[in-house]
């Protein structure tokens, strides 16, 4: 295994099954007979045993210390326990799992037996996330979801029992037939539960989904025309960050709110672009070159390849695929280092900036924040830049913006998983 640093590593393990699929879903996964798990399994089990082979192959640095783990989806909790621990032996004999390394599993409420708990539980799994959505049975049904709120709360209370206590509810603002009342009683019901972390999220329209394939379209299925227009979602979104935050949970991403010392360690390692290797369907990876290709150490250790795996099942359960990857030039790094860093409360910090890519590429930066806090999107004391409530709304017309920042170089070539 290439180890050259003193980097931790996060594996993120990708389960596409589903009991239904959801209509606003634009996740690759899907809803697949129970004896299909087993194949899957046992690719994701070879990847983890060949990770090392393909770093060397890439010339990338494949950290041994693990220090988060994700498993998402999907719903990794429709796996056998046989299955469950099959996959963590794998990773435990292809990594080292730091004492208190952070493991969550992604969970539908209602579709976590007891023999699935134990097996969580067993595995050493001690953060769980579940999708939720909304705590209005009504408004779940409609959506796809199968659960409803004494469900949940159930899971929750059997979570904790069965020694689970990092634990995450996902709410979207948006979903059809939602009304100011309803969004404000999930919050209450979520508040209620006291778990210690939550995601908010709007609902996205895209063609990835039926729903927005739907609304897109201006048709009538999936009740397309009872979703909350725009404005409603946004203000939806602001009544959570204020509602959250009066009862302890603290918003420190756009869509990520904590309690005290509860914060997604993986998920930060995504937006403080820390290494993390993704194994199994539409998966991905972003690994620091070691300098290994062709001895030009000089010239790629600063590089960052990033890569991802096949959408299509069938394809993936065949066999190796060749992954879609990319070379991130230091120039490309800061552009990301920019719209993932604002995505963060805590915003950006000029002075690491600087020290990371030069004075000049990042006064280039600066022009472009100062355009964009002129028009109320940013806010700067000089030393940090931050989104504004406004900014926070508007993010993905703010990250455009930080695109083109730099010269891009790409070098891309297919490679096995």
């Amino acid at each position: 295994m290439a180890v050259a640093t003193n980097d931790r590593l996060g594996l993120y393990l990708s389960i596409p099954f589903c009991r239904s699929k959801c209509t606003y879903c634009n996740f690759a996964s899907g809803v697949y007979p129970a004896g299909e798990h087993t194949r899957y399994v046992d690719r994701v089990t070879d990847d983890l045993k060949g990770a090392g082979a393909w770093a060397a192959k890439m010339g990338v640095d494949l950290p041994r210390t693990v220090d988060t783990v994700y498993l998402g989806g999907g719903t990794p909790s429709l796996l056998a326990p046989e299955l469950i621990a099959q996959l963590f032996a794998a990773m435990r004999a292809t990594f080292d799992f730091e004492a208190d390394a952070e493991i969550t599993v992604e969970c539908a409420p209602g579709q976590v037996a007891d023999e699935t708990l134990k097996a969580l539980v067993q595995a050493g799994v001690n953060r769980v996330s579940l999708g939720v959505q909304s705590f209005i049975d009504r408004e779940a049904q409609v959506s796809g979801r199968l659960h409803s709120r004494s469900i949940v709360l159930d899971d929750l209370r059997r979570l904790r029992a069965g020694g689970i206590k990092n634990l995450n509810v996902d709410l979207i603002a948006g979903l059809a037939g939602q009304t100011f009342e309803s969004w404000d009683e999930s919050l209450s019901v979520l508040i209620d539960s006291g778990v210690s972390h939550a995601s908010v999220y709007m609902l996205e329209v895209d063609e990835d989904s039926r729903l927005g394939r739907e609304m897109l379209k201006g048709g009538g299925r999936y009740h397309a025309e009872l979703v909350p227009s725009d404005d409603a979602i946004a203000r939806m979104y602001e009544v959570a960050i204020d509602r959250l935050a009066q009862a302890g949970l603290q918003q420190y991403e756009i869509s990520n709110f904590a309690r005290r010392g509860f914060r997604s360690r993986h998920n930060l390692r995504y937006w403080e672009r820390r290494p993390y290797l993704g194994l199994g369907l539409d998966a991905s990876s972003a690994l620091k070159a070691s300098g290994a290709l062709s001895g030009e150490e000089d010239q790629l250790g600063s590089y960052v390849l990033r890569s991802t795996t096949t959408d299509d099942l069938e394809a993936y359960r065949a066999g190796p695929q060749p992954a879609e990857t990319a070379w991130l030039s230091p120039e490309r790094q800061h552009e990301e280092a920019w719209f993932l860093g604002l995505r963060l409360n805590a915003g950006v910090k000029l002075a690491a900036l600087r020290r990371e890519f030069g004075r000049g590429a990042v006064a280039h930066a600066v022009e472009t924040v100062a355009k964009l806090a002129d028009v109320g999107l940013l806010m700067t004391d000089g030393k940090t830049v931050r989104l504004t409530a406004k900014g926070r709304l508007l993010s993905n017309d703010v990250f455009q913006e930080f695109l083109g920042v730099a010269d891009e170089r790409r070098v891309s070539e297919e490679v096995g998983v």
